[in-house]
């Protein structure tokens, strides 16, 4: 039956809430926090108020987009006030009103506008509104914050004219500032407007830009307590009453089959008008929301229900509805609940009824195909169980056609009218028909649900739905979950238009997004990487049909950030042999005698002291590469280079890339017992060949005084004790990563003796990372993470001792900074010079200003050939003025050419007018730059990245009177301090023992501090500067020496260091701009220290997502989980802006991950950036900093079978010239590419690169593939394979036994019928060709014969087992059969 009474209250409320949406600009993208604010109107004052007199006035609020020039959300009206004189005071208008609102919009040209309107009576009784004037009021600053004008007696500048001239383009931002804004004289509003956190609590009840005052009620919302009547001053919500809606159904008119033809009809001619054509249209899914909304907006998103047509639910029963009409319904076959109803009338719950429209021939070939398919809401309708209804079922008309809806969508029209009674046009729309309780097992009338509701406005009442229904789907009250379509179709906008979405790109996550100045609930969108199953047994029952957000728990477990082994092993007395015979170069320490070699210094003998009181303060670090050895095992792997080079960064050095070195064998010889021969190496020439000079690379590190600040020794002696050096060693021909190499660099400290040389022996490792899968629902497969050692590394670390000033690759560096004062001209704390006495001469002006000997031999080109021409000076000027910007930029500092040739008197006296001219034009501006010059101070900052420099500047107020002093800096990344907190922490960590004030600086609207100096009064003003730019560094004179004569000669270029250093100019000026001290900070970029590095190998124009777990700081051994070790608070910052880098704490006791989302490019582009970690709170200096690059490359999905040979063709694209190129893999054995030589790549041409892939293993792997310039030794192109590898199926299984550590191995047979009755040819393949040999690896056999195929199992040093697969393969390479043999190594 249909419920009793109407809508009323609703109705009103939801068509006075209409408010104009938001620039459409504004709308694109994600919403940000809402910011609540509470703006008071107190008192109007001046000659606005007697205007109008004797009319009434009132106060309008409105919200303005400034940059769009664009009025949005809802214009609020106060109360009409008559203006009052009291005596002895100017006229007045009291209003003392609050206004509540919220916005998400936070940019600094959103403002509100307050327009002053006269309200006067006509004679017809009506009312005459008349615009008195209006202001602006900022809402959000220029750092995005909200505004926070609370200061008691705010007055607010009124203007003349109406708002609605802000539409108008001559009226630019700022206003103002424009010449068309007129300032009202001695009127002005009385007002104050701060943020308003406790209206947070009701972001649900209320909609978004919507203006309301705190007398207003709202639905939901509880009356104020005491005499204030301001609900929104302390909001208390009304108690929820939870109700139960089941057997709902749906029907439409005439019939379902016959509205859905029309539909599609009408869908149909659309398309064909926009000149769409394509495959017929078809219904897809038929979505119903179902929500509760209190005349204003949702309270929560809706939840999203799936229906289905009564004969489709009638199949997979044993009983089926007979009537016609049944079989047409739609059908809900699940419980909804509806927790968030409120007993107020204008509560109901909003049926919207949703059409998913797509092409006939997307549907039959999958939705993920093709582009996103189009949402067409079709109906609605709005039941409120307050109203009095009484008896159960309840049936609701549904609406249509082009009214307001609630869900702020275009509505498919209704049926044409006809002469029929109201009750069949009632239904000509359709109904909805559904069932209603307030407990999960007994069905109630709503009149129950309202006399519930009443007794329980105070505290919400406990749902009984029990745990166990909410797991099982059969027996859930929750709604239905999402289907496949809704992820992957976009919702239709307001304006028809379907948004399209790539088919590689996630959907979104569930959320509210704010659009149109209400909310638009899109809880049918939802990440990919989520799970669509049943909930999580933490969620509470009440949840209902609504996505909530869970804890982020990525899918991929987190990379530990704890780096490579860096131990080292001990050389034999073979290979110490072996490497003195080979004639690597002597290190010579100060007095010209080799060093000797000593063992690694142990832990315990490190002293921090013998390193201060050493007399040899500088160090020169030496770095010898002599030899790389091949690992035993790492034969299978891939082929050995030829040629390496290996890239590293020292301490905070330049980072180094070695030339390629050649790998050449010892004359054939290897150390007893040693596996593979250690190879040395050896330097290459410009053209290619071997260098007939000493084998080995030697690099050498100066790190003196020159280099050093000044306490930094002991840094670099911690650097030297904690750390460890990481190189990456790379193939010189396939430009694949061999591996990486640690050691670490203790044994540099020298402890007081004059040289210290280590050899070491290091494992060369590279992780290989298996693909990420889902081994099931809610059950992760781990991560497939192996360390492969590929080789070793042979490397030489010497430090020689040097007293300061002696190093023999220092050359001559500027010092640096050895304090944190920075004086100012005339405060007293000037530094003290001792100058010689300098003799000058005097010397023509021309000699010395560039522009005007230009102008004078401009004019003595000109008058040569004749007499000089009578004209004025100025003229003169005028004429060669860009001839002397042009002469000023070329001959800047150079001896400019002087006229010489005077001729008689009146042409000298020309010559002295030009002069005079030029000298009165120039001069206020020289005397500006001599007093600017005279009031500037020069400060000289050597930046590192992510460390904050410190520093204070002394400011003395030159005058006899006060003055308030404006900070004004041009750059971002230089700062004033203002938090005396962390004034207080840099000058603890500076060991700066000047004063600290307490609120010692004032904010300007603008942002700009301000300081109040008292006649010559001197204070200190700190500063900081902090970069995260990691622009490229060129550190002049402080590069390695070692390498390439060119690279160094590049290095010793002054100008290099001055393009890097940029200026900062900072100026102390009093009122009218007037500056009384100018700072010039010069900022010069260096190095910094790269603690560990990250290689990330991903498909190119994809996202990389990974999480990098944080070593523990201060956890002890066996401390239980969850309790809080000690661990600091840790900040995350990124150098490159469009990298999203963040860290959160999961809580006490829990490790800590750094997660990375970087957008890759395209292939084969190397993305480098830098990850900074803080555990002080003002981040004063990194604790770590990572190096991480992301190598994009293209991607080629490959599904195979082990052991079996798959072709694939890779298209190559020709560059802008011919290169001669090479193909080379990182894994040879398996994969095979053709042409295997090096081949020409003609320009902008296309060819194919033919690919053989055969793995010998099952599992998911990566594979990768270089396309090299083998001239130039450049990266043409980088794919990635992913290889996904099905095991075939085991025809038998043999197991063997070997003795193992006898060095010899075994030979077994094994035998294979053919089962074809023709003579056959088959080939052999195992899965590991390092175990097991054959006899022959292919063999013909005639058809049902018996062969018998030889096995050499080769010899194991270590006891264990093994499982080795023997592919058998036909003619074509496709698999025949397998074998399986278990070898026991006993």
């Amino acid at each position: 039956m249909t419920p009793k009474g109407d809508m009323a209250e609703w109705e009103r409320l939801f068509a006075r809430s209409r408010a104009v949406p938001a620039h459409a600009q504004r709308r694109h993208g994600e919403p940000e926090h809402s910011v609540p604010f509470r703006c008071v109107l107190k008192c109007l004052e001046g000659s606005v108020v007697m205007q109008r007199s004797p009319a009434e006035l009132q106060l309008r609020l409105s919200l303005f987009d400034v940059a769009h020039r664009h009025f949005f959300g809802h214009t609020w009206h106060s109360s009409t006030r008559t203006p009052s004189s009291p005596p002895g005071q100017p006229p007045r208008v009291l209003f003392n009103e609050a206004v509540y609102f919220h916005t998400s919009l936070s940019y600094p040209s959103i403002t509100a506008v307050v327009e002053v309107v006269a309200v006067t009576p006509t004679p017809e009784g009506l009312s005459r509104d008349v615009s008195c004037g209006f202001g602006l009021i900022p809402l959000f600053d220029s750092r995005r914050e909200p505004s926070d004008l609370a200061a008691k007696g705010r007055a607010l500048k009124l203007y003349h004219g109406t708002p609605r001239a802000l539409l108008h383009p001559l009226l630019q931002d700022p206003l103002e500032k424009n010449k068309y804004m007129t300032v009202m004289e001695s009127s002005h509003l009385q007002y104050s407007l701060k943020p308003h956190l406790p209206l947070e609590k009701v972001f649900h009840l209320l909609p978004e830009n919507l203006l309301v005052s705190g007398l207003q009620k709202i639905p939901g919302l509880l009356p104020a307590q005491g005499d204030t009547g301001d609900a929104f001053l302390k909001p208390r919500l009304m108690g929820t009453a939870p109700c139960y809606l089941d057997q709902l159904c749906i029907r439409l008119h005439p019939s379902l089959k016959e509205f859905e033809e029309e539909l599609l009809e009408q869908l149909s001619s659309d398309r064909l008008l926009k000149q769409d054509v394509g495959s017929t249209l078809c219904v897809q899914e038929r979505r119903l929301h179902v929500g509760v909304h209190n005349g204003l907006r949702f309270v929560q998103p809706p939840q999203v229900a799936m229906l289905q047509p009564a004969s489709e639910v009638a199949k997979g029963q044993s009983t089926s509805p007979t009537d016609s009409a049944a079989k047409q319904a739609l059908l809900l076959r699940s419980r909804l609940q509806l927790s968030e109803m409120v007993a107020h009338p204008a509560f109901g719950v909003c049926f919207q009824l949703e059409y998913v429209i797509c092409a006939m021939a997307k549907a039959a070939a999958g939705s993920a195909l093709g582009p996103a398919a189009a949402m067409h809401t079709v109906r609605w309708a709005l039941w409120s169980p307050f109203l009095g209804a009484t008896s159960s079922p309840v049936l609701l008309p549904l609406r249509g056609g082009a009214h307001p809806s609630p869900g702020q969508t275009m509505v498919y029209r209704n049926p044409a009218d006809s002469e029929s009674s109201q009750e069949v046009k009632r239904i000509a729309s359709g109904s909805v028909q559904f069932h209603v309780s307030s407990d999960a097992e007994r069905r109630v009338t709503p009149a129950d649900i309202s006399s519930k509701a009443g007794k329980e406005l105070e505290e919400p009442p406990t749902p009984s739905l029990s745990l166990r229904s909410q797991l099982h789907p059969a027996t859930s009250t929750q709604g239905p979950g999402l289907s496949l379509s809704q992820l992957l179709a976009s919702p239709q906008g307001r304006d028809g238009r379907v948004v399209p979405r790539s088919r590689s790109a996630p959907a979104p996550r569930s959320r509210s997004t704010q659009k149109d100045g209400h909310t638009e609930h899109t809880a049918a969108i939802t990440h990919l990487e989520a799970d669509l199953g049943s909930g999580s047994p933490h969620v509470d029952a009440s949840s209902g049909g609504h996505l909530w957000v869970l804890p982020f728990a990525p899918l991929q477990p987190p990379i530990t950030a704890v780096g490579l082994p860096a131990g080292s092993t001990a050389l034999s007395r073979a290979m110490l042999m072996l490497l003195h015979s080979t004639g690597f170069p002597e290190i010579l320490d100060g007095n010209k005698k080799p060093v000797r070699v000593t063992e690694p210094l142990e832990p315990a003998c490190y002293s921090p002291q013998l390193e201060e009181v050493d007399a040899l303060q500088s160090n020169e670090i030496i770095l010898q590469f002599l030899a790389l050895s091949r690992a035993p095992q790492e034969a299978m792997e891939g082929t050995w280079p030829r040629t390496v080079f290996i890239t590293f960064q020292f301490y905070r050095f330049p980072p180094v890339t070695t030339p390629r070195l050649q790998l050449v064998d010892v004359d054939g010889e290897r150390a007893a017992g040693s596996a593979a021969p250690a190879q040395v190496l050896l330097q290459l020439n410009k053209d290619g060949t071997p260098s007939t000079g000493a084998p080995g690379l030697q690099l050498r590190f100066a790190v003196d005084s020159t280099f050093l600040r000044p306490g930094e020794q002991r840094v670099f002696m911690h650097y030297l004790a904690e750390h460890s050096l990481q190189m990456d060693v790379w193939d010189g021909d396939s430009l694949l990563l061999v591996g990486s190499a640690a050691v670490k660099l203790k044994p540099l400290l020298r402890q007081g003796r004059p040289a210290v040389r280590t050899l070491h022996e290091l494992e060369v490792g590279t992780t290989v990372y298996e693909q990420d899968a889902a081994a099931g629902r809610d059950v992760l497969r781990p991560l497939g993470v192996r360390v492969a050692v590929r080789g070793r590394l042979h490397l030489c670390l010497a430090n020689i001792g040097h007293h300061c000033g002696e190093t023999p690759v220092s050359p001559g560096c500027p010092s640096l900074p050895h304090t944190h004062i920075v004086p100012s001209p005339g405060s007293g704390h000037e530094l003290t010079l001792h100058s010689d006495v300098r003799v000058s001469r005097p010397r023509r002006l021309a000699e010395v200003d560039p522009e005007l000997a230009a102008i004078l031999w401009r004019h003595q080109l000109e008058q040569i050939p004749e007499r000089l021409c009578e004209s004025h000076e100025a003229t003169a000027i005028q004429q060669h003025e860009p001839q002397c910007l042009a002469v000023e930029q070329q001959q800047d500092g150079a001896i400019c050419r002087i006229p010489q040739y005077m001729g008689s008197i009146e042409q000298h006296m020309k010559y002295l007018q030009i002069v005079s001219a030029y000298r009165e034009r120039v001069k206020h501006r020289y005397i500006t730059q001599v007093l600017r010059q005279a009031m500037t101070t020069t400060y000289t900052l050597y930046a590192t990245l992510g460390t904050a420099e410190f520093f204070e500047f002394v400011l003395k107020n030159p005058y006899n009177v006060q003055q308030t002093v404006t900070v004004e800096v041009d750059h971002p990344e230089l700062s004033v301090i203002l938090d005396p907190r962390e004034w207080r922490h840099f000058k603890e960590l500076t060991h700066t023992a000047t004063p600290l004030e307490e609120d010692m600086f004032h904010l300007r609207d603008d942002l700009k501090p301000q300081v109040y100096l008292r006649p010559e009064e001197t204070v200190h003003i700190p500063f900081r500067y902090q970069t995260f730019s990691a622009e490229p560094v060129v550190a002049a004179l402080l590069g390695p020496v070692g390498l390439s004569k060119e690279e160094n000669a590049g290095r010793m270029q002054e100008e290099s260091r001055a393009v890097q250093m940029k200026t900062i100019q900072v100026a102390f000026s009093v009122s009218e701009g007037k500056p009384i001290a100018l700072l010039q900070v010069k900022v010069e970029p260096r190095p910094h220290v790269v603690d560990q590095t990250f290689r990330f190998y991903h498909p190119e124009l994809t996202f990389l997502k990974k999480a990098i777990r944080l070593p523990p700081w201060h956890t002890l051994p066996g401390a239980l989980v969850g309790i809080r070790g000690g661990e600091p608070e840790v900040h995350v910052r990124c150098s490159d802006p469009n990298v999203i880098c963040e860290t959160k704490n999961m809580g006490p006791g829990e490790p800590q991950d750094v997660f990375l989302k970087v957008a890759g490019g395209p292939s084969p582009q190397i993305k480098t950036f830098f990850v900074a970690i803080y555990t002080d709170p003002w981040l004063a200096k990194p604790q770590r900093i990572w190096q991480v690059y992301l190598h994009s490359l293209q991607r080629l999905d490959v599904s195979c079978t082990a052991g079996q040979l798959s072709r694939l063709a890779v298209p190559l694209r020709g560059t802008r010239t011919l290169r001669r190129v090479k193909a080379f893999c990182s894994h040879p054995h398996e994969l095979k590419v053709d042409p295997a030589d090096a081949f020409f790549l003609p320009s902008n041409g296309l060819v194919d690169l033919f690919v053989g892939v055969r793995p010998l293993r099952a599992g998911s792997r990566f594979f990768y593939l270089n396309l090299v310039d083998v001239e130039c030794h450049q990266l043409v192109s980088s794919w990635l394979l992913c290889i996904t590898c099905r095991q075939p199926l085991i025809s038998k299984a043999f197991e063997i036994t070997i003795p193992a550590g006898s060095g010899k191995g075994s030979n077994k047979r094994i035998t294979y019928t053919n089962p074809y009755p023709t003579h056959r040819l088959y080939f052999l393949v195992t899965s590991r060709p390092d175990l097991l040999q054959f006899k022959e690896d292919s063999f013909q056999v005639a058809g049902e014969e018996v062969y018998t195929i030889g096995l050499r199992f080769a010899p194991s040093q270590s006891v264990g087992e093994e499982e080795i697969l023997i592919y058998i393969n036909d003619h074509e390479d496709k698999n025949e059969e397998t074998f399986c043999v278990k070898v026991i190594y006993y």
